[in-house]
């Protein structure tokens, strides 16, 4: 269950992608490639993980 200020935080959050949506005039391309820009300049890969191994599926077993 959510308290209130998690509520907050989201709220923040929402707040901000759409400012963020509304000065590309929601162009999809253009808030990608600012989002792209802001990773290379932090220097830090935002959401990058290993490649994962796929789990074994045994057939029959349930």
């Amino acid at each position: 269950m959510t308290n209130r200020r998690d509520d907050e935080i989201v709220e923040e959050i929402r707040r901000r992608r759409e400012a963020h949506a509304a000065s590309f005039g929601y162009d999809f391309d253009g808030i990608v490639k600012d989002l792209q820009r802001q990773e290379r300049e932090s220097g830090v890969a935002l959401g990058e993980r290993p490649p994962r191994t796929p789990a074994v599926v045994r057939k029959g077993r349930s």
